[in-house]
């Protein structure tokens, strides 16, 4: 049974307890059972945890001044400089990364408690060895990042471009500084310059579709020159193509795309150097007419069609009679060639001939009859 006008704690092995009499510190109880007379209720007991544990700020630092004795046997109380940071570890295990001009207090009746300072201001890099122990997603005080291997880091601190970085890992110290890791991707990247309505000289309304390749080849001067190279490298294809165009007729357009891409190429390569780009190829995709001038350039190739197969008929009859004036030529000079012809006659229309009927009566003349006169061409009889 409680006893009458005193105070009981029990205290745990992993906690100890803060005994005030009337508001003030008087003793820190360690495990186990405390028992106080206190007829007129001027003791309290405040039971706190203390594995791994941290101590209100404001209260450590009152114990630090009222009671030294207590803080430096049970607390650590670290207070870190405007260029700072500090790395707490309990038990050998990195748990806290406290910020600059911040003042923090651990427990360390029962936990090993470690602070490492890190002075940020002659330190931008963070050592890799602090790498590995820092939770990097969680913190602000640090930028990080991974250049691949087909990209380029380019390094920003308060704006300025430090330092070009190689492919791997990196961390920098945010703290008393801005600190921006760009990286650029250096493979070829392909533009698609979309259908745009152009007047072209004999003012025919077309749309002009391209692409282009291109790839940054100085990412120092791409980050400088420009905040997006590939929207600028746009702007500028389409001013050339619409200069291409607007001083040619349709007819030069669609017979002179070769000529066009050169010329945009030209243009675009000249000015792209001021970006730290290079650019590949650049070709004329689609050229989209009008739908009453491409039904018009459709009848007009259908009319030149028709017109060179006319000639080509023409080209074979005349070919064909000059043949035939040849052969009859021949024939005329030689009378055996001429017989030799008349069988040929004689052998097709006899292929189409399904029945003869041979009469041997008087006058008939029998099989000799009919042979003499079907070949017969001369007209005698």
């Amino acid at each position: 049974m409680k006893p009458f006008h005193s105070l009981t704690v029990v205290v745990r092995d992993d906690e100890r307890a803060f005994l005030t009499r009337d508001g003030r510190i008087e003793r820190l109880l360690g495990p186990g059972r405390f028992t106080a007379y206190d007829p007129f209720g001027r003791l309290k007991a405040e039971v706190v945890k203390v594995v791994r544990a941290e101590v209100p700020v404001e209260k450590a630092l009152l114990i630090e001044k009222t009671r030294p004795d207590i803080a430096a046997e049970h607390f650590t109380i670290l207070q870190t400089g405007a260029t700072e940071v500090a790395i707490v570890s309990l038990d050998g295990e990195p748990k806290h990364l406290v910020a600059p001009t911040t003042t923090r207090a651990f427990w360390k009746s029962l936990t090993l408690v470690e602070v490492e300072r890190i002075e940020t201001a002659t330190n931008l890099r963070v050592e890799k060895r602090h790498l590995d122990r820092l939770d990097l997603a969680r913190s602000t005080l640090i930028v990080h990042g991974t250049v691949e291997a087909h990209e380029a880091g380019l390094l920003f601190v308060d704006g300025v471009l430090k330092e070009r970085l190689n492919p791997g890992r990196y961390a920098f110290w945010n703290v008393g500084r801005q600190v921006r890791l760009a990286k650029v991707d250096l493979r070829p990247q392909p533009l698609e310059v979309t259908a745009q309505e152009i007047l072209t000289k004999d003012r025919v309304g077309i749309r002009v579709t391209l692409t282009a390749f291109y790839r940054i080849g100085d990412p120092e001067k791409a980050a400088i020159a420009s905040a997006d190279v590939a929207n600028t490298l746009y702007r500028l294809v389409q001013f050339a193509i619409r200069e291409a165009v607007a001083t040619r007729t349709l007819d030069d357009i669609l017979a002179a795309r070769d000529t066009i891409d050169h010329e945009v190429r030209a243009y675009v390569t000249e000015r792209a150097r001021d970006l730290g780009a290079e650019i590949g190829e650049i070709g004329v995709k689609d050229v989209i007419l009008p739908g009453d001038i491409r039904d018009l350039l459709n009848k007009v190739v259908e009319a030149e069609r028709v017109a060179k197969a006319n000639l080509i008929r023409r080209q074979e009859e005349t070919a064909a009679t000059r043949s035939l004036l040849n052969t009859a030529r021949l024939m005329e000079d030689n009378p055996l060639l001429l017989k030799l012809k008349e069988l040929e006659a004689l052998e097709r229309l006899v292929e189409k001939v399904g029945r003869i009927d041979l009469h041997a009566g008087a006058g008939g003349g029998g099989l000799d009859a009919l042979l003499t006169k079907l070949y017969r061409l001369d007209g005698k009889d």
